[in-house]
């Protein structure tokens, strides 16, 4: 990253964009917004967790990016995110869950990458069997599948 009118500068994708950020942010590749496609997301290095969810049966494992960590390298200077899904679903989502229950921007869902008709290509998954305040509607509701834009607020 390199600094340009107190900003800083992301390299830009160079494959599809599946997941543009704008609002307070700091960090930018394209215009006043943060644009990744699927290998700038990997590259910041993924985890994964198992987790039971309403939406499956059975454990799941999913693996992706850490949101915390994302909202780092990006330069979040807010409070919450509205995630916005491509069916045009929106949720806020406080920036300090991302931290508090280590949160993740799923990218994959049992070793494979998740396509549009099963919740992909991103899925914001809290690791529901980790604690038992997760397991409610409050937190399903935050878990959008299908994303495609976060505001930070």
């Amino acid at each position: 990253m390199t600094a340009q009118a107190g900003a800083q500068t992301l390299a830009a994708p160079t494959g599809s964009v599946i997941l543009t950020i704008s609002g307070k942010i700091s960090a930018t590749n394209n215009g006043d917004t943060a644009q990744f496609d699927r290998a700038a997301l990997e590259a910041m290095g993924l985890v994964s967790f198992e987790t039971t969810t309403p939406w499956y049966t059975g454990p799941q494992k999913f693996e992706g990016i850490s949101l915390d960590k994302l909202m780092k390298l990006i330069g979040a200077q807010g409070d919450h995110v509205q995630a916005i899904a491509l069916n045009d679903y929106t949720t806020e989502i406080p920036i300090a869950d991302f931290a508090k229950y280590n949160v993740i921007l799923a990218l994959k869902r049992n070793n494979e990458y998740m396509p549009i008709r099963d919740k992909g290509p991103l899925f914001i998954v809290y690791p529901y069997d980790s604690n038992p305040e997760l397991r409610s509607q409050k937190f399903y509701s935050r878990s959008a599948w299908q994303l495609s834009k976060l505001i930070v607020r």
